[in-house]
């Protein structure tokens, strides 16, 4: 059992590094914008560009489950 948290541990510290990595990057990039503003149509491309990620994310997960209920998954 010990050796099972131990991999567990081993695979979810480089996804958490990673996560890290990316919110620090994610901040030092907002922060040396400085006062730059957005247009309407930047934001609009903007949510628009997370609608339509999270619609295909939601299709894809939708597509795996549907076909793994069915035993058609091949993986």
């Amino acid at each position: 059992m010990k050796k099972r948290g131990l991999v567990t541990a081993l695979l979810i510290l480089p996804v958490l590094l990673l996560l890290g990595f990316a919110v620090y990057a994610a901040w030092v990039t907002w922060n040396s914008v400085g006062d730059t503003e957005m247009s309407g149509s930047g934001v609009a491309a903007m949510v628009l560009g997370v609608v339509v990620t999270i619609l295909v994310a939601a299709v894809l997960i939708g597509l795996l489950l549907f076909y793994r209920e069915r035993d058609r998954d091949e993986g």
